[in-house]
C-alpha cells in the first residue's frame, strides 16, 4: 500500500500513454492512492492488458496528434469518470536516430505530432473542463534532452523543449485559478521507449548522467503525483527534474 494512501480520493486522472512506462506507472500509483483514471493510448491490446491490472475506470485507442480523437476521448473519460482533475501527458516517440541534415521528413513530422501537437491537443481539450471546476492538475512529460539537446535526436529534443516552453505559458495563464501546470524532465530511465533507440544512442545518455545508472521508473512517478496531487499548490510553469545530476538548469 502506498504511503500515501488516499492522497488521490475523489480525484479523477487521463494518463496519455497511459498503457506503458512512466503513463502506467503514475496511473498504477494514483488508483493505489484512491484515484481513478482513464488510460489513452495507441496500444490496444497493452491498454487493455493495463486496464486489467489496476482497475482503470476507462481507456480510449487514441492518437493525440489527432485533435478529433483527443476531444472523443476526453467526451469518454468524463462519461466515466464524471469529471477530469489531473492531466499526464506522457505519450511520447523518439523517431529516428540521425544527424539533423539527414534526419527523415516524415519521422520528423510523427515526432512533432505526438510529443508536441499531442500535448497541444491533450491541455486544449481539457482546460475548459478544469476551468469550470476551479481545480485541476496538468503535468507534461518533456526530458533532459529539452534542455541540453541530444545529437542524432533532434526532433525528440526540439519537441521535448517546446513542451517546456508550452508548459510555462499555460502555467502562467491558469495561475490563480485552481489550475497548476508544469514539466516534469527526466534523464533516461528504464522504459519501453528504449526499445526505439539504439544501444550506442542509449550509451550515450548513460554517460552523460553523474550517479552513472538510468534512472527507475517509480523515481519519477513519484515526483509525478507530487505535482498531480493537492500538495502542489504554489508552483506553476515550472519544470522538475529526475536527471540523476545531469541538468546544469
Amino acid at each position: 500500500m502506498s504511503v500515501f494512501s488516499g492522497r488521490f480520493a475523489g480525484r479523477c486522472a487521463v494518463i496519455t500513454g497511459g498503457a506503458s512506462g512512466l503513463g502506467f506507472a503514475v496511473a498504477e500509483r494514483i488508483v493505489a492512492e484512491g484515484g481513478q483514471v482513464s488510460l489513452w493510448d495507441s496500444n490496444a491490446d497493452a491498454l487493455a492488458e493495463a486496464a486489467a491490472a489496476i482497475g482503470a475506470a476507462s481507456v480510449s485507442q487514441v492518437d493525440v496528434g489527432d485533435l478529433a480523437a483527443v476531444e472523443a476521448a476526453v467526451e469518454a473519460s468524463v462519461a466515466a469518470m464524471a469529471h477530469i482533475d489531473i492531466l499526464v501527458c506522457s505519450a511520447g516517440i523518439t523517431g529516428a536516430t540521425a544527424p539533423a541534415h539527414q534526419y527523415p521528413v516524415d519521422s520528423w513530422r510523427q515526432v512533432v505530432d505526438v510529443n508536441l501537437h499531442g500535448v497541444f491537443h491533450s491541455n486544449r481539450s481539457v482546460i475548459p473542463l478544469m476551468l469550470a471546476n476551479g481545480y485541476g492538475r496538468i503535468v507534461n512529460i518533456s526530458s533532459v534532452a529539452g534542455k541540453e539537446g541530444n545529437p542524432n535526436a533532434s526532433a525528440y529534443s526540439a519537441t521535448k523543449a517546446a513542451v517546456i516552453g508550452f508548459t510555462k505559458s499555460v502555467g502562467k495563464e491558469l495561475a490563480g485559478k485552481g489550475i497548476v501546470a508544469n514539466a516534469l524532465t527526466p534523464a533516461t530511465f528504464e522504459s519501453p521507449i528504449l526499445e526505439q533507440l539504439p544501444q550506442s544512442q542509449i550509451d550515450y545518455m548513460l554517460s552523460r548522467i553523474p550517479m552513472g545508472r538510468l534512472g527507475r521508473v517509480e523515481e519519477s512517478a513519484a515526483m509525478v503525483c507530487f505535482m498531480a496531487s493537492e500538495e502542489c499548490t504554489f508552483t506553476t510553469a515550472s519544470t522538475f527534474d529526475t536527471s540523476g545530476g545531469r541538468t546544469t538548469f
